[in-house]
């Protein structure tokens, strides 16, 4: 939802069709089979409602199943993991003697070691450390964003990238922009967050300024359909935080 967000203000009028997983999330935690099951079951049913792009909006899916989906599909598939690798890698490089990045994410996406390798292959002297942070998702879900306990737990994941003076911070994990004014001032007010939502929907605006052919064949009459899995509370409630009002979700 916060990538959906981003792309809405990056990419004003553009048709977007969005399937929320609730019912089977978090993902996280799943094996990889299981993963990339899920991510061709859910491009399936985002093509039948008309999507001509995807983006797969969830690190955890992305970190797994992004080379087989793009082999498995004809039509683009986007990832949030790629233009964050590219951001963080860029600020490595123009660092001086702080080449340090630091990664949170969910254990599936910190143990694909996507990120390591990404920003090794971009900037070999990049250090990369990384943070599983399993307790993140649930909390987001539930609407914990200000609690002391969501607090006490973020100083915990965040100290050990702390002490490494880490120079930036990649949140890898769409769940996780919610929490960013939580997580600044505890990581350091000099650290750079890099929030992939965000990243994603400038990459893909770049894109169709680059190559207008891509965004031609795309419809733009401003509509948006959201539909989940699941329909709960906590995720009404945390969408409309999201886009600042009521949004509908449409369980299938």
């Amino acid at each position: 939802m916060t990538v959906a967000h981003a792309v809405a203000q990056a990419l004003p009028g553009y048709d977007i069709v969005y399937f929320g997983d609730l019912a089977r999330t978090p993902y996280g935690s799943k094996s990889e089979e299981t993963i990339r099951r899920y991510a061709e079951e859910n491009i399936e049913f985002l093509i039948a409602k008309g999507a001509a792009l995807i983006i797969i909006a969830c690190n955890s899916a992305a970190s797994v199943a992004t080379p087989d989906m793009r082999a498995r599909f004809d039509l683009p598939v986007f990832d949030v993991i790629e233009p964050a690798v590219r951001q963080a890698a860029d600020i490595a490089a123009g660092s001086r003697g702080r080449h340090a990045i630091g990664v949170i994410g969910t254990r599936a996406t910190v143990r694909s070691a996507v990120y390591q390798r990404g920003i090794a292959e971009r900037y070999r002297q990049a250090k990369v450390y990384v943070q599983e942070c399993p307790l993140l998702v649930p909390l987001v879900e539930e609407g914990w964003l200000n609690k002391p306990e969501t607090k006490m737990i973020l100083r915990r994941y965040l100290h050990p990238l702390k002490t490494r003076r880490v120079r930036a911070l990649v949140l890898g994990c769409t769940h996780y922009p919610l929490l960013k004014k939580l997580i600044q001032p505890r990581i350091g007010r000099r650290v750079r967050i890099i929030d992939s939502s965000v990243a994603v929907a400038a990459d893909l605006r770049a894109r169709f300024q680059a190559d207008p052919r891509m965004a031609a064949g795309l419809s733009k009459t401003g509509a948006c359909r959201f539909y989940v899995s699941d329909v709960t509370e906590a995720a009404a409630a945390t969408a409309a935080r999201i886009f600042g009002r009521k949004i509908d979700l449409i369980k299938v």
